[in-house]
């Protein structure tokens, strides 16, 4: 294996200071790796064979790989991605060496490709990494000449260039590995059960209100650093397999019983004497939950000592009917809806711990229903999701397809030399936004104006010396592609434009006006991306957002008033709207995660992006728990007035969630107060409840306090994220 570098070795002062820079050590290492990766290939074919058309392909077989790609994982995960990109690279080059017949054609198939590859970021990190590679492998052969028998080299020299890649990825030194999410989510998971058990010592009187203020504000912490614009891109559990679904199912029910602690902390009262031991083993269920997400570690064990607690905890509030105040209802229900979220948040770790669907959570509109999905429908159901002209990400793959397909047909017209360098300034430059396009395309012509004249010099000093071009090349790949990302975008792209002249001067003649003809590419290809990034929703993902985070609290409010009537009566639905609230936000999802990606758009500012999704989640999450108690359809409707009253708070809890999308729309807050809720003594559900405590039956006394519990939450989320 090739040595790690030691940030205190060195010959001088600048290389150890250099090398003591952020991100210095991994600029290092993958200039190490595309030049021995793409050099071995390259020397090998063009001097060792005599055969330049295989030594281009088996050098931009890994250059795109290694320089513009991101591969998620460890190095044998890494392996296996690079593996899996070799029957992709193949199907590309061929299509590109067949179509480049007519420009027209080679415009249709850039087109098809362009889009399909783009939409490869729906899959997650693993399918997202390789995507750039992808578009470069159909754009190399698309341009003349069309030559379909130098297919079998080309493919031959990609191959060799992708293996070569991989074997020295396994060679090279260990880059330190960022923090895993799955071990983000076990801290945040374990911090938010220390939040839980000093809530449940405070409330039986063996704890200060000092040790629930830190395990509170440690909780915060760590969920924050679970927020998937906080990880890199890289460890963002975003794919369709099912392992990353329980991760963000874990990450939203853990969140979700932070903020019903937070409840009960700033609302405290006299709860059910069991109300601590029940939080007792909801603490210890996450404990459990957070080991299992650990690497090397089991599934957490049954819960059945937590499910047990919970039912002892219900007789309980039914044996003390006779004595509860509404205020009582309330916070009793809001502890079963903590233990509730402990046995959701338990089974998702355990699912993402590789563990199968437990029977009791197998049943239809379970929350775990994308357990019997396959990963290939599930990746189709997302992808259908966005296939819409709102889905920044369609908008996206629309806009780079388009771009491309417009620029090969404008080579192709234009009779460009080096045609292929429009496309690669297209993909180096365009950005999902006019703004960040902008910001890209002004360093990235002075790096490609200041390398095309050190390109020059060397041309005309060297009058075409193949030695210096041969000895020159690994020199300048290492030196230069370690220090050109450090020191900014200009530096890389002066980099890259000497590198292509150095390996394009090897395959063919040189000629002294390549910089030159480079230069013209760069400014053709930026400008095509910056004319379609102005022309094509120039605002990227910001105003999209907005409207997205709206569109899901309006289906979020919808669902408010038809799960609340599921609940009074059966056969009433519920379960649809609640779909359809998953739907948008998981579009919203998407959204949110490209506005991440999107720089120079950014003024400084920013909303708390998650504090408006509050009170959808609070209604989806909350919204589908009451429905489990409602599966089947043999049971009683609730008695007229109680259905009334849960009807009015349901519209309440319905009109803040509007409320709060349409101050998104207008970008004006409301001036809510930070609690809007209706006190306990006040609400209609929990009169009813109180009064009717000992002439109704009991579970439509306890339903009516957990549906007012959860409508109440709804509405104090809403009015938290619209003040």
């Amino acid at each position: 294996m090739i040595g790690t570098p030691d940030p205190r070795a060195g010959t001088g002062g600048p290389l150890r200071r250099f090398l003591r820079t952020p991100g210095a050590p991994e600029a290092l290492r993958r200039a190490a790796w595309v030049t021995v990766a793409g050099c071995a290939g390259f020397y090998t074919f063009a001097y060792a064979f005599g055969r330049r058309d295989m030594a281009l392909y088996a050098m931009f077989g890994a250059l795109p790989l290694i320089l513009f790609s991101s591969l998620p994982g460890p190095p044998p995960r890494r392996t296996g991605t690079l593996l899996l990109t070799l029957p992709v690279g193949w199907a590309l080059v061929t299509a590109g060496t067949l179509l480049a017949v007519r420009d027209w054609a080679a415009a249709l198939g850039m087109l098809a490709v362009g889009f399909a590859v783009s939409l490869l970021a729906n899959g997650g990190p693993r399918t997202a990494g390789p995507a750039p590679a992808f578009q470069l492998y159909y754009v190399l052969p698309c341009f003349p000449p069309y030559a379909p028998d130098a297919l079998p080299a080309r493919l031959a020299g990609l191959t060799v260039g992708i293996l070569l890649t991989a074997l020295v990825d396994r060679l090279l030194w260990r880059e330190p590995r960022p923090v895993p999410y799955r071990t983000l989510l076990a801290d945040a998971t374990e911090a938010t059960a220390g939040y839980c058990a000093a809530v449940g010592r405070l409330l039986a009187g063996d704890g200060p209100p000092e040790d629930v203020r830190s395990s509170r504000e440690a909780a915060d912490r760590a969920l924050t650093a679970t927020l998937l614009s906080e990880v890199p891109p890289d460890q963002r559990p975003t794919s369709a397999t099912p392992g990353d679904r329980a991760l963000t199912h874990t990450r939203a029910a853990v969140r979700h019983v932070r903020d019903l602690l937070n409840g009960i902390v700033d609302d405290r009262g006299e709860p059910v004497p069991g109300a601590p031991a029940l939080l007792r083993h909801c603490a210890d269920s996450l404990r459990r939950t957070a080991s299992s997400l650990r690497p090397d570690v089991g599934g957490p064990e049954d819960e059945d000592a937590l499910s047990a607690a919970l039912a002892a905890f219900d007789e309980e509030r039914a044996r003390g009917l006779a004595r509860a105040t509404p205020g009582r209802l309330r916070q009793d229900a809001v502890f079963r809806q903590v233990a509730e979220g402990t046995l959701v948040a338990a089974e998702a770790g355990r699912l993402a711990a590789g563990g199968r669907l437990s029977a009791a959570w197998d049943y239809p509109g379970s929350p775990f229903a994308y357990v019997g999905v396959g990963t290939a429908v599930w990746w189709w159901r997302r992808l259908a999701v966005r296939l819409t002209p709102t889905s920044v990400l369609f908008r996206n793959a629309l806009r780079l397809s388009l771009a491309l397909a417009c620029a090969r047909l404008l080579v192709g017209v234009l009779e460009l030399p080096h045609g292929f360098w429009v496309l690669l300034a297209i993909l180096s430059l365009m950005r999902t936004s006019a703004a960040d396009t902008r910001a890209a395309l002004v360093p990235g012509v002075v790096g490609t104006v200041v390398g095309g004249v050190l390109a020059t010099g060397m041309l005309l000093a060297v009058d075409g010396t193949t030695a210096f071009y041969v000895a020159f090349t690994p020199v300048f790949l290492l030196v230069g592609l370690t220090v050109g990302p450090v020191l900014g975008p200009a530096w890389t792209q002066g980099v890259v434009t000497v590198v292509l002249v150095l390996v394009f001067s090897q395959v063919a003649p040189p000629d002294w006006d390549l910089p030159a003809v480079r230069l013209l590419t760069v400014l053709i290809g930026g400008g095509i991306g910056a004319v379609a990034s102005l022309l094509a929703w120039p605002r990227g993902a910001a105003g999209q957002l907005r409207r997205d985070i709206a569109d899901f609290l309006t289906r979020a409010a919808a669902a408010c008033p038809a799960v609340t009537a599921r609940l009074a009566r059966p056969h009433a639905g519920g379960v649809d709207e609640l779909a359809a609230a998953r739907r948008a936000l998981f579009l919203a999802q998407g959204t949110y995660l490209q506005y991440h990606m999107e720089a120079a758009s950014r003024d400084g500012r920013d909303l708390p992006w998650e504090a408006f999704t509050l009170p959808g989640y609070a209604v989806v999450a909350g919204g589908a728990m009451m429905l489990a108690r409602r599966r089947d359809d043999d049971w009683p409707p609730l008695p007229p007035a109680a259905d009334a009253e849960l009807t009015g708070l349901a519209g309440l809890a319905a009109a803040r969630c509007l409320a709060t999308a349409q101050s998104l729309r207008s970008e004006r807050p409301l001036g809510l107060a930070p609690d809007d809720t209706p006190p306990a003594e006040a609400s209609g559900p929990l009169r009813w409840a109180a009064g009717h405590a000992t002439s109704a039956r009991a579970a439509d006394v306890l339903l009516v306090a957990e549906a007012e519990a959860w409508l109440a939450g709804v509405v104090r989320a809403a009015g938290a994220a619209a003040r």
